[in-house]
């Protein structure tokens, strides 16, 4: 890539990992302009081959999409973890527990206004599915921990159980309750009423939200 890490440069390609340069241009191009700026002739010009090169790699363009999709999960589970990782060192297993569910949201909402390219990415094409992690070729939507976005979102809220901050009764279905909350919030933010906000506006309605969503959770224990 070039110095500027927003803005893909032609590079030639003369030995290696084929494979590695074509997706490395994907994300780039993901990272710049979002899913719809992921196509297969532009990613083979900044990789410096022709375009039937890609074939020896990817089955087609939605084999090459998808494995740059992944790259941008991957990239918000590592997001997720940074803030998850920052509170570790508390002492308290109730404080550390209720930061580290916070962290999440908060983890989630700074990669979407960070990396609006690649948090759209992420989220195209097809859904998020719980049952087949979205990846081709085994390219792997995980974090450092060996968890994708959601397996963290839970791992958090299955840690609130374990402190005894919230009711094994309302562990299910809450990440759904949890995920909908800042999904629709990133939304708001990149392409919504939210979008002319500055950063310190939008940090200060993450962490009112992601409040809001513990103590709905965290309710029937007096919170």
């Amino acid at each position: 890539m070039s110095d500027d890490p927003l803005r893909p440069a032609r590079r030639t390609y003369r030995h290696g990992n084929l494979r590695a340069a074509l997706l490395e241009a994907g994300v780039a191009l993901a990272r710049e302009g979002g899913p719809d700026a992921v196509v297969l002739r532009e990613v083979t010009r900044c990789a410096g081959v022709v375009p039937n090169a890609a074939y020896r790699h990817f089955a087609n363009h939605q084999a090459l999409f998808e494995a740059v999709r992944g790259v941008a999960l991957s990239q918000l589970a590592y997001a997720i973890e940074a803030e998850i990782n920052a509170v570790q060192p508390l002492d308290d297993p109730r404080l550390r527990a209720r930061a580290s569910f916070r962290g999440v949201g908060l983890g989630y909402l700074r990669f979407a206004r960070q990396e609006p390219g690649l948090f759209r990415t992420a989220f195209a094409a097809q859904p998020f599915d719980l049952n087949e992690t979205p990846h081709s070729d085994h390219e792997s939507a995980q974090g450092a921990s060996g968890l994708d976005p959601f397996q963290l979102l839970g791992q958090a809220l299955d840690g609130m159980v374990d402190a005894g901050l919230m009711l094994p009764a309302r562990r299910a279905g809450a990440e759904w309750m949890a995920w909908s909350a800042v999904h629709g919030m990133a939304f708001l933010v990149l392409n919504g009423p939210l979008r002319g906000q500055g950063e310190t506006e939008h940090q200060a309605l993450a962490e009112q939200l992601v409040a809001m969503v513990e103590r709905g959770l965290l309710a029937e224990l007096g919170g």
